[in-house]
């Protein structure tokens, strides 16, 4: 019982403190005002007079870096944030060391190396994502966004009908499509169209046919990737259309080569 109003003893002095400090006049005398005499003149000019006499170099710089960080809260799209994010980190380096704030400028020193690195990254993307359109196919750009996977010889690494949440990249080894019985070689992209079909279902099977070793991103990875870059979209649209494409002549060859034996075999029964 005795903690208890102890307790309750020392809230009252604390919320009594802080109403006091918090109260108008405590404030105005604070500024330098006069309580019982405040016009919008003298509280203008008071304003202005502690705006002059904090205006320095660090505090200009701290202004300035911090316009550019606001700035960034209305981007869209993550190449023009980074810049801005760079700017600002600069600028408050620069407060950091002129106002002697070890702190603040290590803080933002760090952060400049860590922002240059992602706008790197990212402009590596949005070139890719140009080279796209030219037919230069390779994913080889999207590898520091993925994790290693290895896989021994009789592996199955998915099944046809498979609840698909990421996207692989082979790098060593060989790879078949049993539903169609197409080897996938070094360099080639698979379970793509999961991440396209509505029910995000795996269209066909496969399975390791030798020691080897693939990286693989998740879907929501390639989504956050397409929404900090749009061009990302087409990039991905181009290469999709393209295995498309050649699954399309793949079976459209198969058609023709039963079309022929069916041919042919009428043509030893005719004869």
């Amino acid at each position: 019982m005795q903690t208890s109003a102890d307790l309750a003893t020392i809230m009252d002095r604390i919320l009594d403190t802080a109403a006091d400090n918090l109260r108008v006049a405590k404030v105005l005398i604070k500024l330098g005002l006069d309580p019982n005499n405040i016009t919008y003149d003298a509280l203008f000019n008071r304003l202005f007079e502690i705006v002059l006499a904090n205006i320095n170099l660090a505090n200009m710089c701290a202004l300035i870096g911090a316009s550019f960080l606001v700035a960034t809260l209305l981007m869209r799209t993550m190449v023009p944030l980074r810049v801005a994010n760079m700017v600002g980190n600069v600028f408050f380096v620069g407060y950091g060391a002129l106002a002697g704030d070890i702190k603040t400028f290590l803080l933002y020193f760090l952060m400049f190396p860590i922002n240059a690195i992602r706008l790197r990254q990212m402009l590596k993307l949005v070139e890719k994502a140009r080279t796209a359109t030219q037919g230069d196919m390779s994913m080889e750009w999207l590898k520091p966004f993925m994790t290693e996977r290895k896989y021994r010889r009789g592996d199955r690494l998915f099944k046809k009908g498979d609840r698909a949440n990421e996207m692989l990249l082979t790098v060593t080894g060989r790879f078949l499509v049993t539903e169609i019985g197409v080897e996938l070689p070094p360099g080639r992209i698979l379970g793509e169209f999961g991440f396209l079909t509505p029910d995000n279902r795996r269209t066909g099977t496969v399975q390791c046919i030798e020691d080897g070793q693939v990286l693989t991103i998740t879907y929501d990875r390639l989504l956050e990737i397409y929404f900090q870059n749009p061009q990302f979209g087409y990039y991905f649209l181009v290469l999709t259309s393209q295995r498309l494409l050649e699954n399309i002549a793949r079976l459209e060859a198969i058609v023709a080569q039963e079309q022929a034996a069916r041919q042919a075999a009428i043509g030893r029964d005719i004869g």
